[in-house]
């Protein structure tokens, strides 16, 4: 029994570590690191100890728990939250090709 409840807990902690590294803290980083490591420690200790079914089904089961967590945070409204909605309505102007900014700019104020 403890051995299904580690395997289990192992495997949730390793999905709530990735999409955390996913959706709130940048780069490949600890999280990352660590929910990896946790989902691989819970199938490798499903098969060890289980058996081979039960490390298939932990293997399944991590798969399918981690996309449907994934499409669900997407359609919740925490990805607007977060994510960066700032429109720049600035524009740089350039200088032709062979010829100093500061005639393009002495030639935009004449118009």
């Amino acid at each position: 029994m403890i051995n299904i409840l580690l395997v289990v807990l192992l495997g949730l902690v390793g999905v709530g570590l990735l999409l955390l590294e996913l959706f709130l803290l940048p780069g490949f980083g600890i999280a990352g690191i660590g929910g990896v490591a946790s989902l691989i420690a819970s199938m490798a200790l499903a098969y060890i100890w289980l058996g081979h079914t039960a490390g298939t089904i932990t293997l399944a089961a991590e798969t399918i728990v981690s996309l449907i967590a994934i499409i669900v945070f997407f359609r919740s409204k925490a990805i607007n939250k977060m994510a960066l909605d700032t429109t720049i309505d600035s524009q740089v102007g350039l200088a032709k090709p062979g010829a100093r900014m500061e005639e393009e700019l002495k030639e935009k104020n004449k118009q």
